[in-house]
Order: C-alpha cells, then structure tokens, then sequence
C-alpha cells in the first residue's frame, strides 16, 4: 500500500506542477507581448529567459542518442511558432529546441525522451536540496512557522552570494525538463509490455517475490522523483502570484488584455 500511496503523491504532485507551470508560461508570455506589442519580440525574449532549460533539454536528447548509438540529424536551439497539432485547430504552440534523432525501437526511443527529465531532475534536486536550503526552511516552518521561514531565508541569502543564480537555473531547467508529446511517443508502447509482462508475472504466481524484491526500490524511485517535483512545484508557486499581480499591473497601466485562447 505504500507504493501506491506513494504513486499517487507522485502523479498529484505531477499534475498540480503542470498546471503551475502552464499558467506561469502564459502569465510571462503576456508580460513580454504587454511591454513588447510585438510578438517576434516577446517569443524571443521568453525563449532567451528559458535558455538554460532548452540547452540541457535539447544536450539530454543529444547525448542520450549518443550513447544509445541512434544516429542524429539537425539540433536547434532557436523557437518556432507551430500550428496546432489537430485538424482544424487554428492555435498554435512554441517549440523552443529540437533535436532529431533516427527512428529506432520503442526501448531505444523512450530512453532518449526521458533524458531530459533525468539530468533535468538531478539539476533541480542538487539546487534545491544543497544551494537553495529548501530541507532547511521546510524544516523551519515545521518548527517555527512563518516566521522562521523568512529569517531562514535571510540567512541563506546572506550567506549564499549565488542564490538567485542558483533559483533561476533551478525555475527555467524545472519548467522545460517535463517531455513534450513527441518526447512521449514511445512510452505508450513501452508502459503496455511492462504491463503485460507484470500481469503474466502476477498469474504464474511470481507476486511474492516481486513484491519483497522491487517494492523498496520502485518507492525509493516514486519518492526520489516526488521530491523533486515537489522542488519545482514549490518554485512555481513563489513565482506565479507575483508574475500575475505584475501582469494585471501592466494591463492596468497600459490598458491593453491578452486573452489566452
């Protein structure tokens, strides 16, 4: 049972993350628009603000095919602006990278998808655990309260001259490590023989023994990967309340409503 508590934590964790960090994509994107009006500018400016997290995306995807020995075609680091992906959907979407890579089989091609939310994810948990003190001002409010928070983080940014460094790396790497749909498209096929091969192992009576043997590892992975969305999510949360009260603030002075469609 405490696996699956712990996967539920884990896909809660994961869906409140996506949310936070769609919001806070459109709230800058309509703060770039606001104080561009031209929008060329403000796809440029947004995509220079996630730089960082686009380079590792794309270098993840690259040295995966590398090391999986699946041959690579062109890298861009650079947005496009794409139509909307079905029939008929006059939206569009911004690509900010892409690397291609040969088609290869579904093991081969998931591992290459997941790359970035594997170097992504060691990223976010060395920054929050060791540079930005996040066990310690959790720890604080456990004790403390609010209070405490906010001393222990006067302290951190005392003493850690390269704090602020280390939060923007940590925000732009945790908004652009999650794998886009392309990035997926392996998985689905993968998670089906996994399921299979789990069921088949569970009729021929093997459940015991996967249980004593991969039910520790498989919860130190779900709470691994829990902490760190945890991390990014605690980021998106610091950010979205000011990035939106900054946005109507803009709205107000400028007079002018970006609409998201």
């Amino acid at each position: 049972m405490d696996t699956l508590y712990r996967f539920l934590g884990f896909l809660a964790i994961l869906v409140l993350l996506l949310v936070l960090q769609r919001s806070l994509h459109r709230e800058t994107q309509a703060i770039f628009l606001i104080l561009t009006r031209r929008e060329e500018l403000a796809v440029a400016l947004f995509s220079l603000l996630f730089f960082p997290g686009v380079l590792l995306h794309e270098a993840s995807h690259f040295l995966m095919a590398v090391l999986l020995r699946v041959p690579t075609g062109r890298v861009s680091l650079f947005p496009q602006v794409l139509p909307g992906g079905k029939e008929g959907d006059r939206s569009a979407r911004l690509q900010l990278g892409f690397v291609e890579t040969a088609q290869t089989d579904w093991l081969r091609d998931a591992l290459i998808g997941a790359a970035p939310l594997l170097t992504g994810g060691l990223l976010v948990a060395y920054a929050g655990i060791t540079r930005l003190g996040l066990p310690l001002l959790w720890e604080a409010l456990r004790s403390g309260g609010p209070r405490a928070v906010l001393d222990g983080l006067e302290q951190l940014l005392n003493t850690q001259a390269d704090f602020w460094l280390w939060f923007y790396l940590a925000f732009t790497v945790s908004s652009t490590m999650l794998p886009s749909a392309s990035d997926r498209r392996s998985w689905l096929p993968v998670s089906l023989f996994a399921g299979l091969l789990l069921a088949a192992s569970l009729l021929v009576g093997a459940g015991p023994w996967l249980v004593e043997n991969l039910a520790q590892p498989l919860e130190r992975v779900l709470g691994a990967m829990a902490v760190v969305l945890a991390i990014s999510l605690l980021i998106h949360i610091a950010l979205l309340l000011p990035a939106a009260l900054l946005r109507r603030l803009l709205s107000r002075l400028t007079g002018l409503q970006i609409v998201s469609t």
